[in-house]
């Protein structure tokens, strides 16, 4: 379980359809695989290095 408010568990970004794995979020072009984007209202952000995509 989550221990702070707003964590979210990793497990939260996958989901399995038969033998395939499928990836809910992006993940950061600088940092590279393995590292998130957060979802926000207007905008992807990463946590880690500070890079941002804006939503059109």
């Amino acid at each position: 379980m989550p221990k702070k408010k707003g964590e979210v568990l990793v497990s939260e970004f996958y989901e399995i359809k038969g033998d395939k794995v499928i990836r809910k979020r992006k993940f950061c072009p600088r940092c590279g695989e393995g590292v998130f984007l957060a979802e926000h209202k207007d905008r992807r952000t990463c946590g880690k290095c500070g890079y941002t995509e804006f939503k059109r």
